[in-house]
């Protein structure tokens, strides 16, 4: 038994330091659990999950109103009544965008074509803005190039694909345009962080509310680095580039930590039909996907 509640001690240290190097936000977090356990489960929860979820993170029950009420602002929640619980589903928007992120996140696709884009017309600082925030490279005022597939929609814009079968040209040309230092150091945080997490959960058995805890911090975290990296291709990237094992880790965490975190939620997760399933077509289609990038 000391063994066993060293373990717990050891893994409650772990996630404690996970929290002060990486504070959350409670909307941020909520995000999160909306994306890993709502979306592919129908898209509604009551809010009494949220908060008790929140809690075990040391979010408190006044953040998770605030926030839920800043997304129902935002046009992201939608809010029901049954009986005398609160239930908040997706809209429909926010349903896509969740979508739309867990194809990358789960995913695992690296971009495989570029595109140059030229500004035209007024305001074109206010769109090269836009671009960069999807991972875009500037090469003067009105010229930009990046993944052809993270494009956002622009007016007066003339596109034009970039192609270059040699592999050293390429990393070179990423070395003089991308500074790809602080997305590998978020990488390498994110792996010293949850680099001892796996090894301590591969050595016992976690339990279900414990491992839906760090599996929300998992995906939060790796979320949060993914989506600012740039995702360039695998030939364009140093050869140590650290990236790689951190969706590895990600992988195979995830996958370790799922049968019990989705146990806990079908036992205590419930919207205004029922409890949510435990595994849904969605589900396994995430699992499935992050089958062989565990390897």
């Amino acid at each position: 038994m000391a063994a066993v509640k060293g373990a717990d001690n050891r893994i409650a240290e772990l996630v404690e330091n996970i929290l002060v190097q990486t504070p959350l936000k409670a909307a941020g977090f909520i995000v999160t659990i909306y994306g890993d356990v709502v979306e592919p489960r129908g898209g509604v929860v009551w809010i009494g999950n949220l908060i008790e979820t929140c809690a075990a993170v040391g979010i408190s029950e006044t953040l998770v109103r605030t926030a839920v009420s800043r997304l129902v602002a935002a046009g992201q929640l939608l809010g029901e009544r049954e009986g005398r619980r609160s239930y908040y589903r997706l809209s429909r928007a926010a349903g896509s965008e969740f979508a739309s992120a867990a194809r990358i996140i789960f995913g695992g696709s690296q971009e495989d074509s570029w595109q140059l884009v030229h500004l035209t017309g007024a305001k074109a600082e206010e769109r090269m803005q836009a671009l960069e925030r999807t991972g875009y490279a500037r090469l003067n005022p009105r010229l930009a190039i990046g993944p052809a597939r993270r494009a956002p929609a622009l007016a007066h814009a003339l596109t034009l694909r970039a192609d270059s079968p040699d592999a050293k040209s390429l990393a070179a040309f990423v070395k003089a345009y991308w500074n790809l230092a602080p997305h590998a150091a978020a990488y390498r945080t994110f792996l010293d962080q949850f680099g001892p997490v796996a090894r301590l959960a591969q050595k016992r058995p976690l339990a279900p509310a414990t491992a839906l805890t760090i599996r929300l911090l998992l995906i939060h975290r790796f979320r949060s680095v993914l989506l600012h990296d740039p995702r360039l291709p695998t030939a364009a990237l140093p050869e140590d580039w650290p990236g790689s094992e951190a969706r590895r880790l990600f992988a195979a965490l995830y996958r370790h930590l799922s049968p019990a975190a989705d146990d806990h939620i079908a036992r205590t997760f419930i919207s205004g039909s029922g409890p949510l399933s435990a595994v849904t077509e969605d589900t396994e289609k995430r699992l499935s996907m992050l089958e062989t990038q565990a390897a």
